[in-house]
């Protein structure tokens, strides 16, 4: 069965305001079952996890059903699975759980490709420790992250190896089964951030090689939390105490505080909506979402390929990165036109694009010299119709 766009386009009502929506980045539109579910928890999940009481074992179930779903979108295990507002916020906790002695006597390597969640904080902990800290770089032409480099950067020493899945600017997909045996061999630990990625790619912890993955949830359309996945829960065990609970077990030994039951409610709906993507998709959540993300990917990987060459038919736009393997996203410039001024031009005909995200790979590849990039992105509501709006909008630029 083909992937429905209209059925998906009916579960999310904010569509109707007749905006095109090409802003993934600052988080995809939210269904209505994921805003019913926050709602409707906000108003009986009132008391912490922990009590005895129906209200707090109700708040202690949408906890684990957080993790369960998390699991599920990852193919990994639910007492691996660790909860946070951000990115940033896990990240950062995690690099401050590993060992002090860590840093004194290794490095990270961090990538120019990577958003700032993962690397300010792999920075930031090298600086206070003084460990060192090695860059991988982008390819100027074509705007991946080659993965031969990792063969001089990955040495004993190493302890962190901090990578995106994706870019959140070109798209560019990491092979990251080439990095990981090199990680794997330096007995370091290899994070990947798979935030860009989990919208539009079926994921699997241990196909991918990962001892750790990150993914946010307003991605693909939940409420603004984060989850941490560990390949090896034991891991956890081994790590500093981030909780403000002593006694805290498993992931929540890295949560620092309770969590807003709503908000995972949503978490959980989110993931069941991504469940739901594909009508044909039949089984366990697990099953389910490897349907619906296989045909997201298949629809999505269609209409890039058109958003792509009709831009490059442009002669006044430039693309910025020709990587073929990607996730449905692209970042251009405009001949004698600065960034900010085209979204402005395509916010008044109705279009929502991102004007210079702060992305290193981006500065590196020459952006800012030419007035800034344009970032766009497709989602699994985006249409063939609202691709032309964007080029003839472009096109009258010239």
């Amino acid at each position: 069965m083909a992937f429905d766009v209209a059925y998906v386009r009916g579960l999310i009502p904010s569509l109707g305001d007749g905006w095109i929506h090409l802003d993934p980045q600052a988080g995809m539109q939210i269904p209505d079952s994921v805003a019913t579910a926050v709602t409707t928890s906000f108003r009986s999940l009132s008391a912490a996890p922990g009590g005895v009481y129906p209200s707090a074992r109700a708040s202690a179930e949408v906890v684990d059903g957080a993790r369960r779903a998390i699991a599920d979108l990852v193919g990994g295990d639910a007492a691996g699975v660790v909860l946070g507002p951000s990115r940033y916020a896990l990240l950062s906790g995690l690099a401050e759980a590993l060992a002090p002695h860590a840093w004194l006597r290794g490095d990270v390597v961090v990538t120019r490709q990577d958003d700032e969640p993962n690397i300010v904080p792999w920075l930031r902990a090298a600086d206070r420790y003084g460990g060192r800290v090695r860059w991988a770089e982008v390819d100027v032409e074509t705007g991946g992250l080659p993965a031969w480099q990792f063969g001089d950067l990955v040495t004993p020493e190493t302890e962190v190896v901090a990578v995106t899945l994706a870019s959140s600017t070109t798209g560019a997909i990491t092979d990251i089964s080439e990095i990981a045996p090199l990680v794997r061999e330096a007995g370091a630990l290899l994070v990947v951030d798979a935030t860009n990625a989990a919208p539009y790619l079926s994921l699997d912890i241990h196909d991918l090689g990962a001892d750790v993955l990150v993914v946010s949830a307003e991605r693909w359309g939940g409420p603004r939390m984060a989850a941490m996945a560990f390949r090896e829960p034991h891991l956890i065990e081994r790590l500093r105490l981030m909780a403000m609970d002593p006694a805290a077990r498993g992931p929540a030994r890295l949560e620092p505080e309770p969590h807003q039951g709503a908000m995972l409610a949503g978490l959980v709906a989110s993931v069941e909506h991504l469940a739901g993507l594909d009508e044909s998709g039949i089984g366990k959540r697990r099953r389910r979402l490897v349907t619906s993300m296989d045909g997201v990917y298949e629809y999505l990987q269609r209409l890039t390929y058109y958003l792509v060459t009709t831009l490059s038919q442009l002669n006044h736009v430039n693309l910025v990165g020709t990587e073929d393997n990607r996730i449905p996203l692209a970042s251009f410039t405009v001949e004698s036109v600065g960034a900010d001024k085209v979204v402005r031009r395509l916010a008044d005909n109705g279009v929502c694009a991102l004007a210079d995200l702060p992305n290193r790979a981006l500065a590196r590849m020459g952006a800012p010299d030419f007035g800034g990039a344009v970032t766009v992105g497709l989602a699994p509501y985006s249409t063939p119709y609202e691709v032309d709006h964007l080029v003839r909008t472009l096109g009258s630029l010239a």
